[in-house]
């Protein structure tokens, strides 16, 4: 039975990780598939959009006939309910996972797994969770319809507070100042014997580091867009009010202050580009030393280069200051598509620890595009199966660029503005086209 239980968590992950599902990721240690991590990305249109939640999964040797325990890890340290049904203290009430009554039918079976346990939270993540309170789910008095808005306000606060900020300041090791760190010594450091590197069980595992990294450069126009609204609703200062569920040590408690959260945001941001940066200046000592990582991606650099050549590909691929670690690639618009004519230049930095930190891309020429941020930072999704490939990087960059049908989805909401006119009425589709060929001619003048 134990055998047939690791075999069924080890598929379940495998399935997951290698799906294109923006909004959920999955992790173990090798040595420890029974203990799960997992993420979930805050759905579009909701007080947690964009929010980074984790959980932490514990299977059983009864594994699929019997439910995992869960555990809600995103909490502020116990101190934040951010959902009638996710407490403070981290237990998720769910029927199927046997904490909470449920109707007949909708108890645990094991024809579900990892994934429904996933989706069932994050429905619970929707657009009025007040609703989710048993007794509320009809609420409708004028003083329940003051509680769900000053309930998705708060929510809204400390999504941003806690999910995104806490979160991003402890991945770069910052102040509240916005001072950073400097990095912890790295194993390529040092001169480790095989034994000591072979034993990571003291480092902290942090699976989903670069992920939301990565993300928080997606969203991060979302965030201040989300900052903007609590702004025009809420003053600083203003006391969070207290829901009737909620309970003095399962609650959330606080005040706003979006001021702060947009200061803490921006610092967020100069720190990711800084670190891109410093990327660039490790590349060089990596290259030096002659690191795995550094030939590797020279010898990637120079495949790709001739692959185009043969292909008789017309994009152009070369090094910044004979760097490995830093590619320019420059972009020719596809003909007879509303990029035909254009020429732009795109940055791809890589980290000394790629493929474990993916590359950071970011167009130097602008472009007006529903799968570009503002600051030029791309949404593309690479084949989770070929992280270590760089070409599979560029293939999916220019794969989202020239997509002429792309199947509505908000996860991939990276420049609001954009965004909304490519998937709102006929005429603003047809001014969407207008600002993306401006954008294209501009490109080339």
């Amino acid at each position: 039975m134990a055998d047939q239980s690791v075999f069924r968590i080890t598929k379940e992950l495998s399935d997951l990780q290698k799906n294109s599902d923006l909004s959920l990721a999955v992790a173990c240690r090798d040595i420890d598939v029974r203990n799960v991590k997992a993420l979930i990305i805050g759905p579009h249109e909701t007080p947690y959009e964009f929010g980074f939640f984790e959980f932490a999964f514990k299977f059983n040797k009864d594994y699929p006939r019997k439910s995992p325990t869960v555990n809600a890890t995103t909490t502020n340290g116990g101190r934040c309910r951010f959902n009638p049904n996710i407490y403070a203290n981290g237990r998720v009430c769910l029927s199927i996972l046997g904490t909470w009554r449920g109707e007949r039918g909708e108890e645990w079976s094991a024809a579900q797994g990892l994934e429904s346990i996933l989706l069932s939270i994050q429905s619970l993540m929707s657009s009025n969770p007040y609703e989710n309170e048993p007794g509320f789910e009809d609420a409708n008095e004028a003083s329940d319809k003051k509680n769900q808005k000053d309930y998705v306000q708060k929510i809204r606060h400390e999504t941003l507070r806690i999910s995104v900020i806490q979160r991003l300041e402890e991945y770069l090791g910052m102040s509240l100042d916005g001072s950073v760190a400097p990095p912890a010594a790295t194993r390529e450091d040092y001169d480790l014997d095989m034994d000591v590197m072979d034993d990571d069980s003291t480092v902290p595992f942090e699976p989903f580091k670069d992920l939301c990294k990565r993300r928080f450069l997606w969203y991060y126009d979302s965030y201040l867009a989300a900052v903007q609204k609590g702004k025009e609703e809420v003053k600083d200062g203003q006391l969070f009010t207290r829901m009737p569920f909620e309970g003095t040590s399962n609650t959330m408690e606080g005040k706003f202050n979006y001021t702060e959260l947009e200061r803490r945001l921006r610092n967020i941001k100069k720190a990711l580009d800084a670190e891109t940066d410093g990327w660039a200046t490790e590349g060089l000592a990596a290259k030096a030393k002659e690191s795995t990582v550094a030939v590797n991606l020279q010898r990637q650099f120079e495949q790709i280069v001739e692959s185009f050549k043969r292909a008789d590909i017309p994009h152009n691929l070369e090094l910044v200051d004979n760097n490995p670690f830093v590619w320019i690639l420059t972009y020719f618009g596809k003909p007879m598509t509303n990029l035909d004519g254009g020429l732009f230049r795109i940055r791809l930095t890589f980290s000394p620890r790629f493929p474990e930190e993916q590359p950071r891309i970011k167009f130097e020429t602008r472009m007006f595009h529903h799968r570009i941020a503002s600051d030029g930072t791309p949404c593309y999704f690479a084949s989770p199966s070929r992280r270590e490939d760089a070409k599979s990087h560029i293939e999916a960059v220019i794969e989202a660029l020239e997509e002429e049908h792309p199947a509505y989805d908000p996860r991939t909401l990276v420049h609001p503005e954009a965004f909304k006119l490519y998937w709102g009425s006929p005429e603003d589709r047809k001014m969407y086209n207008r600002r993306l060929r401006r954008s294209v001619q501009q490109s080339i003048e």
